[in-house]
């Protein structure tokens, strides 16, 4: 009901809605058949559907590399997020990861779900890897012995100083932006990007997510995970888990703030890099991402519910994100439209409210200054569309015969 409901609030998600459901029922359709490549984007699409979609439209060689490098990442990441491994078992797994994905006989049992069974399954993994150019291996070889090191350097470590933030995020994040770079190189479809903006699309994404996931790895059984770091959370409370309670609100919101204008640093990068991208695919696959970013930036800042809850765009935005990004104009139009929906909510007495504004209006004025604002019709921000009682029946009967449609299991086709 609670879809129904936003499509009622939000009629005009409806199309984009509907088109992306149909690209995921397609794209599951488009599994290979061989075992070993069949497990792999079989689990891609679930340990990250949306991640999933967009590599479709990749070229098959750069998609393949490109699947095979996410589920090493997220199978090395299923270690260090495991806090049930000891630390003498999880260090030299983390150290060695980078051989083990040339061993076809290789698995080793942790993590929950669907990663429990990457984990356990991971030979195929390994044998697709086998498969790929050597070009390609070569680059996920290099990102994967250097974030295994990276990761467990942290392992024995705390997130200290905002230096120790940027090192790690740089590690677990930073180092998937170096890669995709490779990868984009090796295909011959894109010059090789720089390590600084390389790092930076990485950051951006990564610290967007610490942000956002701070109730979950705070609440972490048997053990938290901290990765705010305490050089701006101590200016607000004793303990990170203190910003949790409501009798520390004020401040909590306050340390958030602190930690979204410290993201927004990174913007910058970002922009330079897809403004450089000439391969549409890859542009997109990109982009995305990206203004995904912004977006949740923008709806956590200066919510509480960041530290009671899961805060996320609806379903609806994000499926017109995905639909509707195409090109530099697109990009630039969305940072736009949610930096200002952002600068909306800063409240002047917030500590850092100067130094926030600072950093939206180097945004908005690269936005502005990039001659393509025009050249787009904002769905982010707009009047509230007015619907008749008609539409919404009428909306409301086609997704009642498109669920039953699905439902009775037909195939579906875009």
């Amino acid at each position: 009901m609670g879809s129904l409901r936003a499509i009622l609030k939000h009629p005009d998600d409806f199309y984009p809605l509907l088109k992306l459901k149909l690209a995921a029922r397609s794209a599951e359709k488009q599994i290979p058949a061989e075992p070993h490549w069949g497990f792999c984007y079989s689990m891609l699409h679930k340990v990250s559907r949306s991640f999933a979609l967009v590599i479709q439209q990749l070229d098959t060689d750069l998609r393949d590399a490109i699947c095979i490098f996410y589920l090493v990442l997220r199978a090395l990441d299923t270690v260090e997020d495991d806090t049930s491994i000891a630390t003498e078992v999880k260090v030299p797994i983390l150290m060695a990861f980078h051989q083990h994905i040339y061993d076809r006989e290789w698995h080793f049992a942790c993590g929950t779900k669907d990663y429990k069974v990457l984990m356990d399954e991971f030979h195929h993994v390994s044998t697709a890897f086998l498969e790929l150019a050597r070009g390609y291996q070569e680059a996920i070889e290099d990102i994967t012995m250097r974030m295994g090191a990276g990761m467990a350097k942290f392992i024995c470590k705390e997130v200290e100083t905002v230096d120790d933030y940027d090192e790690y995020c740089h590690y677990v994040a930073g180092l998937v932006g170096l890669g995709l770079s490779k990868l984009f190189h090796a295909s011959g479809k894109e010059d090789m990007a720089s390590d600084a903006i390389s790092n930076s699309m990485g950051l951006f994404l990564q610290k967007t997510n610490i942000i956002r996931d701070y109730l979950e790895d705070i609440n972490e059984i048997p053990k938290s995970r901290m990765f705010w770091p305490r050089q701006i959370w101590s200016k607000y409370v004793n303990k990170l888990e203190d910003l949790k309670y409501e009798e520390n609100s004020v401040k909590a919101v306050q340390c958030l703030n602190d930690m979204v204008t410290n993201a927004l640093k990174h913007v910058e990068d970002c922009l330079k890099y897809m403004s450089d991208l000439r391969d549409p695919a890859i542009f997109r696959f990109c982009a995305i991402p990206q203004i995904m970013a912004i977006g949740t930036l923008a709806l956590c800042y200066n919510n509480i519910e960041v530290f009671r809850g899961v805060v996320k765009l609806r379903r609806g935005l994000t499926a017109k994100v995905i639909d509707r990004t195409k090109t530099i104009s697109d990009v630039y139009g969305a940072f736009y439209d949610f930096s200002r929906m952002l600068k909306s909510k800063v409240d002047d007495n917030d500590p850092n409210a100067k130094k926030t504004k600072e950093r939206l209006e180097v945004i908005l004025k690269l936005c502005r200054d990039s001659g393509t604002l025009n050249q787009r019709k904002s769905y982010i921000i707009r009047s509230n569309p007015q619907y008749n009682s008609t539409t919404i029946i009428v909306i409301f009967i086609i997704l009642a015969i498109l669920l039953a449609y699905m439902s009775a299991g037909r195939p579906a086709y875009i």
